[in-house]
Formats: C-alpha cells, sequence, structure tokens
C-alpha cells in the first residue's frame, strides 16, 4: 500500500519569518509547491460538501473550491517552505508593519487588473463588522479592525486604519503587534486574505454565485445549491499553470456514497469517511492517500462544572483512554496519539511534552482519581451526532467506565448545529467533542484558537488564562525560528500545569482516488492541491 505521509520540518516554516522577508518560488517553470507545470489536460471530478458560501470571507467548508478561483499571497507547501505567489515580497523591519509588494501583471478573471486596492477594500469588506462574515477574525490583529466591530453600536468607519495603499502594486499593513507569523497567515487556506475585484462590491449576492478570482481556474458555471460546479483553467493566469484543464466539484451528502463512487469511477477524489478508514487500505491499496494534518482532537472537559475542578480528575481521564488501540480499531493506524497540546506537523511542536498524562496507565489513573477523592455521578460525554463519531465517544466512555470505575455514556446531538449552540453557550455537563484544524501549520493558530477567548473555537477548551494569553503573545512576536520553538513550548509548558483538557490524536486527512489519477499531492494545509494532480496516461 502506498500511504503518503507528510511531515512539516520542524523549523523550516519560519524562514520567511524574517523580518526583512526572501522573495523566492511561484515563478518560472515550477509551481508553488514546487512541482512542475504546464497543463497536462484532462479534468477531473471530485466530492465535496454543498458549500452554500463561496465567497473567501464566508466560506468555511469550500476551501478546495476558494483555492483553484483564487491565488493567496503566500504558499506554504509540503515541506513547510514559505514562498510567494501573488506576493513578490512581504517585509518588515519590526514585525509590526508590513509592507507587501504584489507582482505585477495579474488580472481577475473579468480582465480587471489586480491591485494593492483590490486586497485594501476586500479585507474591509471581510472586517466589517455588520457584514457577520464568518472569516472576519483572521483578520482581527490588524489596527482598526475593533473599530469595524464596536462593542456596542454600529461602526462609524467602514475601513480599517491598518490598512494603506501605496501605490497600485504595495500597500502596508500594521498589525496591533509584533507577529512573526504574519507571512503564514497571508497563505492557501487563509481565505479571508484574498482579494476581490471591484465588481464584487456592486452584489455580493450575486457574486456569491458567480465568483470571479484571480487564481488558476475560472468559473465556468453559476452556483446552485446541490449542483455540480465546474471550473476551467483561466488562459490569462500568471502564476503557476495547472496540470489539469477543469474541475468539477461533486456535492454529496453522504461520505460513504461519494467513497463508494470513486470505487465505481463515478468520481476521481474523495474523502474517507471515518466509518471507511478501517477498510480503505484494502479497498484502494496504493490509490489511499494519507497526509499528516495541522489538525489535532481533545476531549474537551466542562471547567465550570465543580466536579472536573481538581486537576487530578482532568490527568486521571486523560490516563484512562487508551488511545493506541482506539487508533488501530476505529481509525486503522492511520492518526497518532497525541503527545503535546499542537499538531506535530506545526514547526517546534515539543512532542512529548504530555508525557505520562498522555500514556495509558489505568492502574495510575485509578490511583490518581481516587487520591484527588474520587468522582460523583456520570461521566456523560457529549459529541455531534450524525458526524460518525459513535465509535469513538462509545470507546472513551467505555474505557473511562471499566478503567476508572465511574458510571460513563456517550451521548450525540441531534446535529451539528445543536452541539456547537451548547458547547458555545457552556450548556454541556460532560465531557464533549473539541477539535481544530489550523488554516496554517503554525502553533499559534492551534494555541490562539483553544486557549485565547474569541481566538476561533468558542468553548473547545474553555481555558483562558491571562498569563497563557500573555505568553501566547509573547511567542507570536519572535521572528527566530528557535526563538519562536522555544517560546510556544514554555507556552504548552504553563497549560499543562493545569492541564485544562485532554490531547487525544494529531490527526491525518485521508483520500482514495480512482485509477484516472496517477498522483495527488499535498501542501501544508493536509488536503489535495488539485491543481497540480497528475492524471495517469490515457485518463
Amino acid at each position: 500500500m502506498r500511504t503518503t505521509r507528510i511531515r512539516l520540518a520542524a523549523g523550516a516554516v519560519v524562514l520567511a519569518l524574517a523580518l526583512a522577508a526572501c522573495s523566492g518560488g511561484g515563478d518560472g517553470d515550477e509551481s508553488a509547491d514546487g512541482s512542475a507545470t504546464g497543463s497536462g489536460g484532462g479534468a477531473i471530478r471530485v466530492a465535496v460538501t454543498d458549500p452554500v458560501q463561496l465567497i473567501p470571507g464566508r466560506q468555511s467548508i469550500a476551501f478546495d473550491f476558494n483555492m483553484a478561483v483564487w491565488a493567496p499571497l503566500t504558499w506554504i507547501d509540503d515541506a513547510g517552505e514559505l514562498s510567494y505567489v501573488a506576493a513578490d515580497s512581504v517585509e518588515s523591519e519590526d514585525g509590526t508593519t508590513w509592507t507587501i509588494t504584489l507582482k505585477d501583471g495579474w488580472t481577475f478573471h473579468d480582465g480587471t487588473p489586480v491591485t494593492a486596492q483590490s486586497y485594501v477594500d476586500a479585507w474591509n469588506a471581510v472586517a466589517y463588522g455588520p457584514n457577520a462574515w464568518e472569516n472576519s477574525g483572521q483578520l482581527a490583529n490588524i489596527v482598526g479592525y475593533d473599530d469595524l466591530n464596536p462593542a456596542e453600536g454600529e461602526p462609524t468607519t467602514t475601513e480599517m486604519s491598518g490598512l494603506a495603499v501605496v501605490d497600485d502594486t504595495t500597500f502596508t499593513v500594521t498589525l496591533t503587534g509584533p507577529d512573526g507569523q504574519f507571512p503564514m497567515q497571508l497563505s492557501q487556506a487563509q481565505t479571508a486574505f484574498y482579494p476581490m475585484p471591484e465588481s464584487a462590491f456592486d452584489d455580493f449576492d450575486a457574486y456569491n454565485v458567480h465568483p470571479v478570482g484571480n487564481g488558476p481556474f475560472e468559473v465556468e458555471t453559476d452556483y446552485a445549491e446541490n449542483e455540480e460546479m465546474t471550473v476551467t483553467a483561466y488562459a490569462d493566469y500568471q502564476g503557476p499553470a495547472p496540470t489539469v484543464d477543469a474541475i468539477t466539484f461533486v456535492p454529496y451528502t453522504d461520505t460513504t456514497t461519494a467513497y463508494t463512487d470513486v470505487q465505481a469511477g463515478n468520481i476521481d477524489v474523495a474523502g474517507v469517511p471515518v466509518a471507511r478508514q478501517t477498510q480503505a487500505s484494502a479497498d484502494f491499496g496504493d490509490r489511499l492517500y494519507t497526509f499528516e494534518a495541522a489538525g489535532i482532537s481533545y476531549l474537551g472537559l466542562p471547567l465550570w462544572d465543580a466536579r472536573y475542578s481538581d486537576v487530578r480528575v482532568r490527568q486521571a481521564i486523560s490516563m484512562a483512554i487508551d488511545r493506541d488501540t482506539i487508533n488501530d480499531v476505529i481509525y486503522g493506524g492511520l492518526f497518532t496519539p497525541a503527545t503535546a497540546l499542537t499538531p506535530a506537523v506545526e514547526a517546534g511542536t515539543p512532542e512529548g511534552i504530555c508525557a505520562e498524562y498522555c500514556e495509558y496507565d489505568p492502574e495510575g489513573a485509578k490511583a490518581l482519581l481516587e487520591e484527588a477523592g474520587g468522582f460523583d455521578g456520570t461521566i456523560d460525554i457529549y459529541f455531534p451526532g450524525g458526524s460518525g463519531l459513535d465509535e469513538l465517544y462509545t470507546a472513551i466512555a467505555n474505557q473511562l467506565r471499566q478503567n476508572l470505575g465511574v458510571d460513563a455514556v456517550a451521548t450525540p446531538s441531534t446535529d451539528w448545529a445543536e452541539f456547537a449552540d451548547k458547547r458555545t453557550a457552556g450548556d454541556i455537563a460532560g465531557p464533549f467533542f473539541s477539535r481544530w484544524g489550523a488554516l496554517y501549520p503554525s502553533q499559534q493558530n492551534t494555541l490562539r484558537a483553544f486557549y485565547v477567548e474569541g481566538g476561533g473555537c468558542p468553548n473547545c477548551i474553555p481555558y483562558y488564562e491571562p498569563e497563557v494569553t500573555d505568553l501566547i503573545a509573547a511567542a507570536d512576536a519572535e521572528v527566530d525560528a528557535d526563538a519562536a520553538a522555544e517560546a510556544y513550548a514554555a507556552v504548552q509548558e504553563r497549560i499543562l500545569e493545569d492541564f485544562p483538557a485532554p490531547p487525544l490524536f494529531f490527526e491525518t486527512y485521508s483520500y482514495v482516488v480512482s485509477d484516472r489519477v496517477a498522483e495527488l499531492p499535498t501542501s501544508a494545509v493536509g488536503n489535495p492541491t488539485y491543481t497540480q494532480v497528475v492524471l495517469a496516461e490515457g485518463a
């Protein structure tokens, strides 16, 4: 079986964070992800969830579509190397004010030029509070964001003061403080940083139906709910040429159906549903791809409940979970038991820092719980129903019951919306589903999401300590790779003193392909790079 595992080189992602950022990549005969360019012809059909929202500032599940229709300023490849795509350089002398210079000659698919104003206008629209766009928070560290999102009342301005156009190809970005990770934030999965043409601002609803981007593919057909959508190679694209001529995104409501449609040759690429992970290798052989990703799962704990207030209770729960067996039985060995608070692929992650508290030790767990005075009542684990997670949380409940001698059950919500509402409100009586898939491979993204209030994942881990927030900010300010790694490790050491929630797994993203696909490339994001798919000869 060919299982492709991708690991980002520790420290490599920070190479472009030097304050006088070096220019490189994205030009000539090499693609932004390092692969050869030149259209090989042909088309592919890929399974997706119906996106509803396609606008970069709004989308939450249309990443693959967005990364085909738009080009990012920077790109992080599967080795963790940062290069430039639409940007010619991203530079700063202090880590706070950044100058972004664009490559000249780029156009949107409607033929209009891509300018510095295109970015400034788009970012202001995303950040403008009354628009209530889903990806607004990606821009929260730009000076003036708070003015567009006042705590009370309507904003009195429509523009962030931290953005300034210098000329057609240059603009500056002033942040609320030094941030050595900023060039990474401009990379492919942070879609709030994509530009929009002037025509978009006339009617955003119409723009969502037929988006116009600056990327390698242009929209061929209008978006209609639950209908296929095709994009074709844009002839005047100034970046790396795609290796296919067209991509059709095929919406599915059932991931298992998509999986069997790949087997039947009806589509070319689909993600592997949890229920098929143990058999995917047997079903597809070397047509199974597993990409190590910047995702991590935790068992969230209701820290508002006094029964979980003793750190020894929290540690005992973690030690009672047999991650290795769960990984083998449920995930077919495709995941990795977590040993730190951030995914292993994020540069500088101190693997092993969780030590004995992330190791399976049922006897030690039971002794620790008894030392803490035991547990009163039932441990009722709550998770989103209909997401293929039943086996995981049932297994965890069984292990807690057997190893700790407590009542433990797993209860699904009706659907994702119900679960999300309850978790955000803190209306949960027991442990719960908690995970984050980082949009760029930096500890910053994961630590902010979980441990900074308003950082991206509300109540995923309801632990918001001012000291931790300050430590994260100090780590963000480091621009040297080694110094940043040490600073983020210090953040993790401080969090582990309180051990607010057990980390479970470093995640992988798995895909299966039809026999028409010879190579399925990836990047730092962990999902396929569809623009660079290599088709089999004669496909």
